[in-house]
């Protein structure tokens, strides 16, 4: 009888530490959604951001994820489609105990704002629209309060407004006189509207006369009709709103009907693909990035160049998009390893890790990811734009920064 109540007890022994072995096995993971577009419409710039997501979060795994706790992630090919993203942040919150989120465009990563909120999952999108800026919505032109939504980078509306303050120096610096024109340019749609109001604002507050907004397609197309009403409306400067194949359109229309105009773009629409597309038409270009360029002499861009072969990526060239994606991944990396230390990887522990340091940027990324600032009031991380300018020579496309413009936080630009 002894016998058989010793053998009971090292049985109940052996099964509770079994339970408690797979309890703390299934403790080691935590997982990540990944929204991408390889497919739709943005799929041009898309899918180099989306590898530098998918790599990181892989170089992760390989040097021991999360201080040991692996990253499951599941990357989506969407196709741009806001009805598909929402299927699959349900899916990931109701199967997967999602507790972050890489995202994408504006229009689906706006959609899921109040889903992210209640179900406390932090998402990371490749949208800066200023909508997704403001955490508690305390200002009132705030579409709704997004407590949970950070990118990495300067939102659309102030890089506009950074690009529009570049103009208005550029127009003094020539001598010109009077109201230099300003007009938007870009499709009826959530991504390339998302800074027109705000920006149009600004411009008219620092001396320009805007003009009407000129409608163009995300899709390529034959655009010399819009370039010809740019070219009588008088506007001096113009915002290009699209990206990829769009803008190749444009400019290769506008230089067609000899439209005389600077154009500035977000920061989307211009990276060295595009510009090859575009050869000659491209000189003068002005554009945005928050990263430096592959070939650039900044030593730590070898850390990225490290993640890109560890997937077996072609380190002889990635675009800044791709780096972007790199940058993002490695501020919620180390969100999530505070979390770890915190109180467990939460979502909501997550979203409290992005505003423990300041002037953060991720180890080993000095000089590639710019000093970030998260805080629970202003989710404007990066209000400085470097500004660039491609330059065509005799075939050669050179690119180089010509301004730095850092933007003040007025309490007016929170959220819009």
């Amino acid at each position: 009888m002894q016998k058989t109540r010793i053998l009971k007890a090292s049985v109940i022994a052996a099964a509770v530490g079994t339970l408690l072995t797979m309890h703390a096995n299934a403790k080691e993971k935590v997982f990540v959604g990944h929204l991408a577009d390889y497919s739709g419409p943005t799929a041009a710039v898309g899918k180099h951001y989306a590898d530098g997501i998918k790599d990181t979060l892989s170089w992760l795994n390989k040097n021991g994820g999360i201080d040991g706790t692996e990253l499951e992630f599941e990357s989506v090919d969407y196709a741009y489609k806001v009805p598909q993203a929402i299927s699959n942040y349900k899916k990931w919150t109701s199967r997967r105990d999602m507790v972050a989120m890489q995202g994408w465009g504006t229009a689906d990563t706006e959609a899921l704002i109040s889903f992210a909120s209640k179900d406390k999952v932090a998402v990371f999108s490749a949208s800066y629209s200023g909508h997704l800026t403001d955490p508690t919505g305390k200002n009132p032109k705030t579409k709704k309060p997004a407590p949970y939504n950070f990118f990495y980078g300067a939102s659309y509306s102030d890089t506009c407004r950074a690009l529009v303050q570049w103009a208005k120096n550029d127009w003094e610096q020539k001598g010109k006189s009077g109201k230099p024109g300003f007009v938007h340019i870009g499709d009826n749609h959530p991504y390339p509207n998302a800074p027109k109001k705000a920006c149009a604002e600004y411009a008219r507050e620092i001396g320009f006369d805007v003009k009407p907004p000129v409608v163009v397609s995300m899709k390529p197309g034959d655009f010399k009709a819009q370039c010809l009403s740019i070219k009588t409306n008088g506007a001096n400067y113009g915002y290009v709103a699209n990206l990829g194949g769009s803008v190749v359109s444009l400019i290769k229309s506008c230089d067609t009907v000899g439209t005389d105009i600077q154009l500035m773009a977000n920061i989307w629409g211009g990276d060295k693909l595009t510009f090859e597309a575009v050869g000659e038409g491209i000189d003068n270009y002005v554009f945005p990035a928050m990263t430096p360029f592959w070939t650039d002499n900044v030593p730590a861009l070898e850390n990225v160049k490290k993640i890109a072969r560890s997937s077996k990526r072609d380190d002889s060239f990635q675009t800044h998009h791709y780096i972007r994606g790199v940058c993002t991944t490695l501020y919620m990396a180390e969100a999530m390893k505070w979390a770890k230390d915190n109180g467990g990887i939460t979502g909501e522990n997550v979203k409290n890790g992005m505003y423990v340091k300041k002037n953060w940027v991720p180890e080993g990324m000095e000089g590639v990811c710019l000093p970030a600032n998260w805080a629970s009031d202003d989710h404007r991380g990066i209000n400085t734009v470097n500004i660039y300018q491609a330059k065509w020579d005799n075939g050669d496309i050179d690119v180089g920064r010509i301004s730095q413009v850092e933007l003040p936080r007025r309490d007016d630009w929170l959220g819009y």
